[in-house]
This record gives C-alpha cells, sequence and structure tokens, in this order.
C-alpha cells in the first residue's frame, strides 16, 4: 500500500536515523569495543520496532515466548531434525531471549545453531542407509503429512522411524506420478494406433516403447528421492552465520505482526526484482513458507496466466526443463528456486505442484513475458435476454510513484467506465477477484468514481492520530446497478473499495464469504543508510519491513482480520481453504474507531431480495452443486492429513479425487457460455490490425463459462426489472 514517495522517503529516513543511533549509543554505553553485527542488527531493529511498528510490543517474557515459538518452527518445520530432548534444552530459553537481545547476547540461537548442526549430519546419513533399500508399499501402514499434529521424537528409535515412513512416502508419490504417466502414454499410443494414417497422422506406431515394471519405479522413485535429499543437505551444509541470524532476526519482526520482516541485504534485491514489473519466464510471485515454495500471485497477461492451471496457493514442489529430469525444490529458498523455473521466452518448464487439498499436477507452462496491456483495467460488454452488461476487470491498483508519466489504476478506470456508458449497459460487473491491492490513492479515487465525494477509508497510526481519506470530486462517473466481484484473495486496497461501496450501500458486494484480511500499511527502511561511521564495518545489515498503520472503513470496522464480508456469498473453489489474514502466525486484531460522517446512496440495491433470488438459482444450478461437491471433498482431503502407505490405498484415493475434479470440469463445459463481444470504441481504437483485436479480447476466453460471472449477470437483471 502506498503514500506520496516524497513523504514516505524522509519519514523513513529520520526514523530509521533516531533509533539506529539510539540503539548504537546503548551498546557502546554496555561495552566500549564496536558491537558486533549481530548486536547491531537485532539492537536496532528492536529500536526500530519499539518506536516505528503500529503496534509495539513489551520486550518481556511474552515476547521471549513468542519468538521461542515461531523460530522453533523456523528452524525444523517438519521436526524431522531435532528430537524431544533437544527441544527441552532450548526451552530452558523460553523467557530469556528478551533479557538476551536487551543484552546483545545470543546463547538461544547459538545453542539451536549447535543442536541443528549436529542433528543435520546425523540424519544425512541416516537417509541414505533408509533409501539404500527397496520399500515394500503393500504393508497396511500411515503417514501424517501435517508436520504440526506430530510430536518431536521422544529418541533416535522414533527418529529412524519417521524418517523410514517419511522416505517411503515420498517415494510412493513419485512412484504414483510415474505409474499414472506410464498409464496415459500407454492410452495415448492405443488412440494413436486406432486412428485412420492421415496427413497429420501418416505412420501409427508399430512397436510399443518398453514399459517399466514397479520394481523399476520403485528403485528410479527412490534414486529421485536421495537425489533431492543429496542437494537439500548440501544446501544445509553451506548455511552460514550470516544466514542463521537473518532467519533469527526475521522471527524477531514476524513476532510483531506477518507483513513485518527483515530482509537481508540478498534478500531486499530479490524483494526489489519483484517489486520491478520486469516479469519474465512463467508469469508468478513466489514465497518461501514452512520448507515449500507457494505461487503468491499469478501476473495477469503470464504464461502461467493463459495456461490457468497454476493457481495461487498452490506448492511448486519439483521443476523439470521440458521433457528432462525433474529436480525438487523442497527445502529450496524461494532465491534459488528461481533460478530453475526462469528462462528464455518460448522454452518449456514442467511445474510438480501439490495443490492445498494434498493432490499433485503436473503443468506444462511455455515461459513467456507479460503482455503488457493485460496488467492494465479492462472491459467488455455481456449481452444477455438482450441486454447489454458491463463486465471491468482491475488486476491490482497500479500507479506511477515516481511521476514518470505511466497509468493510474483510478483513471483507467474511469475510461473504462466512460467506454461502457458509451455502450449504454444497464449494469457493471467490476472483478476485484485475486486483486491483492496496491495504491491507496487510487483505491480512494476509483471509489469515488461511483458515489458522490465523501470519507472513503480512514488510516490510523500507531499514536492514534486518525486520518479521513476523501474523494473531493462531487461527479458520479456511473450511477447504475454495480456488482463488486471478491475472493478470498481480494486483499488491500480491493478491500477498501469494496468496503466503500458496502458502507455507502453503492452497489453489492459479491463473492466468496469474506474478502483476504489485509488492513494495514508497510513501509521499508533502510538500516545501512542510517548507521553512523563508527559502525561501517558491520554493513551490511539489511532492511526492515514494519507495519506503521491500519485501515478503518468509514463505518468505523477495520478491514483488517476479517476483511469485507461479502453480501452475497457464492460457492467457490477456495471455499475449502483456510486462507487470509487471521490464518498468519500473531495477525493483528480487529477492533473499530468512530464512524466517518457520511451520506448513503439515495437509491441502494434491495440486498436481501437479491440474496434470496441468488441462493435459488445457485441450488438448482448443476455446475453449483458439482462444485460444492468437489469442495466438500477437498476439505475432507485437507482435513484427513493422515495418508496411506499402501500402494493400492494411496492410487485409490488419488483417482477418488480426480473424478470428482473431471465431473467439475466436465460441468464447467456443459454450462452456457456468456456472451462477451469487445466494447465498440475498442474496435475502433485498433483499426483492422485482427491481432490486437484477438489479443484485446484473450483475456475473456477464460471468462466465458465463469459461474460466478453468470450469477453476478443474473443479480444485475434482478436490479434492474
Amino acid at each position: 500500500m502506498s503514500f506520496p514517495r516524497l513523504k514516505v522517503g524522509l519519514y523513513a529516513f529520520l526514523v530509521a536515523a533516531v533509533f539506529v543511533l539510539a540503539s548504537y549509543r546503548l551498546m557502546r554505553r554496555a561495552d566500549s569495543a564496536v558491537p558486533s553485527k549481530g548486536q547491531v542488527l537485532i539492537g536496532t531493529m528492536l529500536q526500530g520496532l519499539t518506536q516505528a511498528h503500529y503496534q509495539p510490543e513489551k520486550i518481556d517474557d511474552n515476547f521471549s515466548k513468542r519468538v521461542f515459538d515461531l523460530y522453533l518452527k523456523h528452524l525444523d518445520y517438519r521436526k524431522q531434525f531435532l528430537l524431544a530432548t533437544d527441544v527441552d534444552q532450548l526451552r530452558r530459553y523460553q523467557t530469556e531471549i528478551d533479557d538476551q537481545v536487551k543484552r546483545g547476547s545470543s546463547e538461544f540461537l547459538d545453542l539451536s545453531t549447535k543442536l541443528i548442526t549436529e542433528r543435520t549430519k546425523e540424519m544425512q546419513s541416516l537417509y541414505r542407509e533408509i533409501l539404500a533399500k527397496p520399500f515394500d508399499f503393500t504393508v497396511e501402514e500411515t503417514f501424517q503429512t501435517d508436520f504440526e499434529k506430530a510430536p518431536f521424537p521422544v529418541n533416535k528409535v522414533a527418529q529412524r522411524e519417521m524418517w523410514r515412513k517419511l522416505l517411503k512416502y515420498e517415494t510412493l508419490s513419485r512412484m504414483s506420478e510415474m505409474i499414472e504417466a506410464q498409464e496415459k502414454a500407454k492410452e495415448a499410443k492405443l488412440s494413436a494406433a486406432t486412428a485412420a494414417p492421415s496427413a497429420a497422422n501418416p505412420e501409427a506406431p508399430t512397436a510399443a516403447e518398453p514399459v517399466r515394471t514397479p520394481a523399476q519405479m520403485e528403485a528410479e522413485a527412490r534414486k529421485r528421492v536421495l537425489k533431492y535429499y543429496d542437494d537439500q543437505f548440501t544446501d544445509l551444509s553451506e548455511t552460514d552465520a550470516n544466514e542463521r541470524l537473518a532467519t533469527y532476526a526475521n522471527t524477531i519482526a514476524n513476532t510483531y505482526d506477518p507483513h513485518t520482516e527483515y530482509f537481508a541485504p540478498k534478500a531486499k534485491e530479490d524483494f526489489d526484482y519483484e517489486m520491478t514489473g520486469r516479469f519474465e519466464g512463467i508469469g508468478a510471485t513466489l514465497r518461501e513458507k514452512d520448507g515449500l515454495i507457494y505461487v503468491d500471485e499469478i501476473i495477469p497477461g503470464s504464461a502461467s496466466s493463459r495456461q490457468g492451471d497454476l493457481k495461487k496457493g498452490d506448492a511448486i514442489i519439483r521443476v523439470a526443463q521440458g521433457m528432462a529430469e525433474p529436480v525438487s525444490i523442497e527445502g529450496w529458498r524461494t532465491a534459488k528456486a528461481v533460478t530453475l523455473i526462469r528462462g528464455k521466452k518460448g522454452s518449456e518448464v514442467r511445474l510438480t505442484v501439490k495443490k492445498p487439498d494434498g493432490s499433485t499436477k503436473v503443468i506444462p507452462i511455455i515461459r513467456d513475458v507479460v503482455v503488457v496491456d493485460e496488467k492494465y483495467a479492462q472491459s467488455s460488454i455481456i449481452t444477455d435476454k438482450g441486454q447489454k452488461i458491463g463486465y471491468l476487470r482491475l488486476p491490482g491498483f497500479y500507479a506511477d510513484f515516481n511521476d514518470n508519466g505511466g497509468r493510474s489504476s483510478s483513471d483507467d478506470v474511469k475510461k473504462e467506465l466512460a467506454k461502457l456508458n458509451a455502450e449504454g449497459v444497464k449494469g457493471v460487473i467490476f472483478d476485484l477477484r485475486f486483486n491483492g491491492g496496491g495504491s491507496l490513492t487510487d483505491a480512494v479515487s476509483m471509489a469515488g468514481l461511483f458515489m458522490e465525494s465523501g470519507p472513503m477509508v480512514q488510516v490510523r497510526d500507531g499514536q492514534g492520530r486518525t486520518q479521513v481519506l476523501t474523494d473531493n470530486d462531487p461527479r458520479v462517473q456511473y450511477n447504475g446497478p454495480l456488482v463488486v466481484l471478491v475472493n478470498k484473495y481480494s486483499a488491500s486496497a480491493s478491500e477498501i473499495l469494496a468496503a466503500a461501496v458496502q458502507d455507502y450501500r453503492r452497489g453489492v458486494v459479491m463473492g466468496s464469504t469474506s474478502t483476504y484480511g489485509k488492513g494495514t500499511v508497510q513501509r521499508i527502511f533502510d538500516l545501512d543508510e542510517a548507521l553512523p561511521a563508527e559502525l561501517n564495518s558491520v554493513k551490511p545489515i539489511g532492511s526492515l519491513k514494519l507495519t506503521t498503520q491500519k485501515f478503518y472503513r468509514v463505518n468505523g470496522g477495520s478491514t483488517q482480520f476479517k476483511g469485507v464480508m461479502s453480501d452475497i456469498v457464492i460457492p467457490d473453489l477456495y471455499s475449502y481453504l483456510d486462507q487470509g489474514e487471521k490464518e498468519m502466525d500473531y495477525p493483528l486484531k480487529w477492533d473499530e474507531i468512530q464512524p466517518a460522517r457520511f451520506r448513503p446512496w439515495n437509491n441502494p440495491p434491495a440486498i436481501d431480495k437479491l440474496r434470496a433470488n441468488s441462493k435459488a438459482r445457485v441450488a438448482n444450478n448443476p455446475s453449483f452443486k458439482v462444485m460444492e461437491e468437489m469442495v466438500k471433498s477437498m476439505r475432507k482431503r485437507k482435513d484427513e492429513t493422515t495418508v496411506s502407505l499402501k500402494l493400492s490405498t494411496y492410487r485409490a484415493e488419488q483417482q477418488q479425487a480426480k473424478a470428482i475434479s473431471d465431473r467439475y470440469e466436465a460441468a464447467q463445459k456443459t454450462a452456457t457460455g456468456l456472451a462477451f463481444s469487445p466494447l465498440a470504441a475498442d474496435v475502433r481504437a485498433v483499426g483492422g490490425d485482427t491481432v490486437k483485436v484477438n489479443r484485446a479480447s484473450r483475456y475473456t476466453k477464460a471468462l466465458k463459462k465463469d459461474i460466478t460471472i453468470g450469477e453476478a449477470v443474473a443479480v444485475i437483471q434482478d436490479e434492474i426489472k
């Protein structure tokens, strides 16, 4: 979320300078020698967090317990290395971390490093020994895939058994994928063999390629698992003191709230790269969590967006270059993983992803660059029952923060609304699904396009000072029926806009039960620039991103934690996921302040009637029925985290999930397609350039069978009756 650049830069510099100098003086008083890099970093961070964070924590025993719990999770999330006795040793420091950081010592960090290093060496010998022998997949036994539910092993015997089951599970998973691939290849060959020769198929295969036996596939699967762990342990052996310190520092930052983070110098470079907009490769931003690389965002107009199978929340577990051997990236850092995923335009990458319901899927993507126009606001016409309904999609709240003549999302939406008005649309569907936010200024002015001037959002800082941000333009660009589509991934600025529409009773907010729930503002402080000359020897120490402000609706309620509740709830495939701010570690809680003074829209929609009509339609819609069946199945699979290690049982469970998924896809194909068409103004603008015409309409191709948009059209029709 952004504010005017010059004010932010000056504010950040002054605050950073104050708390770095204060920290340095405290340490110099305690010890005349120049403090270590760790002392400077931790002391500086704590000063910054105490003085600039929206809700600073007391550095006391409660703080110490939070750091202990979260660092233990970061240190050994899968509980693969530490024994219960090791954890007991570390627990001696559970209430002493606050005292250690105050005096500049690091006993907890030092002991945890010593223990994890020792156990890592032991486990390297153990996994190699276990993987040297074949697994028996006919035995009835199970494995707990949710590591949070599993305890730390009580002794080395229990640890060995845990590793045996883990390695067996990972081998089973790869073997199952190999069986699936072989079966598909066999089906393809049979289809090709029975097809009559043609110009497109001049030769039918005359001989089958060698088929691998189950024993051969089991051996190959173990070989792949061995290579993965060899690579992972090589990485672990290269972890140095600076990386351990960075993880510890980031853990301390994370205990304040999920969006407060420490960036080591290299991590800051990676963050800056993601913010540049140079989306080459597959067009997805990634994040690392609990030893896995997750898809954080699919960039509109990218190769991933057009291919369609890769989704936000998927975990990428293996990467292959075309048909080459896949490389497992579990346990990798994001910076290393992207070196495999990025590549030249036109090359193929095959991603093996783990879906949130536990199923795996291989997704082939041809790398490309983002088509720039598809990152911006776009609109089309949906013709339904002789009526024109406007469809407007906004992928993000973009703005030119450097005043270089770039585009603004609010200006673009204003232009799209003008074109839709010229078409004589009877209603507008404003799609903010998967919109993670962006420019606050644009969110405020954009809300003002749909209603008269007034307050749109309130912003409060840590000192309790509240600023009401107002749209001062009395003109209403569009005053007809309005449906705002949201889902669990609509966040930040999207929530501000949806909340304003809801509070003013200007339109209908429709979609998931609630939006994401991110109602906070972060600023980045460059710690190195503020360090005094006396501490040049410890540079670079990195940057700190911390939460400084919180958003509140005009009705006084925060968008933080709870998000925005939809007026009309529509089933969607993400409803089984525990996604959102409330599922994060240590999120700031919901609260409320004094409402702003505002005047609601004078012709509000009849929400109760529209909701009742929609509920009846959804209950009788075959596609929604299959979707709900699929959601129930995925929720069950997600909750049942104990999996069978018997091949036949495991394969049956995988095939059952696939069958439900296939039924949903079949139902989608039979759904009545929406009649999208380009705007007359857009057709005139590109003239007779068919390439540009096709590109302009490409984004609606995947939306024609979108049953949520179809229901939004029905809601608009109800309102204009």
